[in-house]
């Protein structure tokens, strides 16, 4: 039972750090990264489709990224959606090849992705300690309902503090990891 229950908070716990990680992604850096367009999409036959499933995105040196749409009337659509996605790039076409050059990085925008890394990683640590207050709630409506004991149930609050401290130090190190990444020149 409260097995179950810490092994549920450790799964959620680590579903948020994942989306960190997905959302940390997203921020862009000075470098060329496939993953910055992955909020970007396009429409394909009526259905809005992310690029990387309508093109390939690769890297083709340190600050441009090459996309190259599946289909030939895809290239505008492409082009168009990578422009309209608010991320500060402007592609350049050449036949059918897409070229994202990556603009480098002013101070005050760096400060600014620091800033919204911050923010992310704050929303992750909100929800890891949800997601402690949900499992500790389990374990007292466990005690309440005389199926633990209340020596149970103070071990099972220990160790899932121990999973939320283990996952925050986690947030912690893939914030500074961020912060480093984007101060570099």
């Amino acid at each position: 039972m409260i097995n179950e229950i810490q092994k549920d908070a450790e799964s959620r716990m680590s579903k948020s750090v994942e989306a960190l990680h997905g959302s940390f992604n997203r921020i862009r850096t000075g470098r060329a990264h496939p993953s910055i367009l992955d909020a970007v999409r396009v429409e394909y036959y009526g259905a809005e489709m992310p690029v990387s499933q309508v093109a390939n995105v690769n890297v083709e040196d340190a600050r441009t990224l090459a996309v190259i749409p599946w289909e030939k009337s895809m290239v505008q659509k492409v082009e168009k959606a990578i422009m309209t996605a608010d991320l500060g790039l402007n592609p350049a076409t050449a036949g059918t090849v897409i070229r994202v050059p990556m603009p480098p990085l002013t101070e005050e925008t760096r400060k600014g992705y620091i800033k919204q890394a911050r923010s992310e990683a704050e929303s992750a640590r909100v929800a890891v300690r949800n997601v402690r207050r949900d499992a500790n709630n389990e374990a007292k409506s466990l005690l309440k309902q005389k199926e633990i004991t209340e020596d149970e149930e103070r071990q099972a609050e220990d160790n899932i503090q121990k999973l939320t401290d283990r996952f925050i130090a986690d947030i912690d190190k893939a914030l500074e990891h961020k912060e480093h990444d984007l101060m570099q020149v």
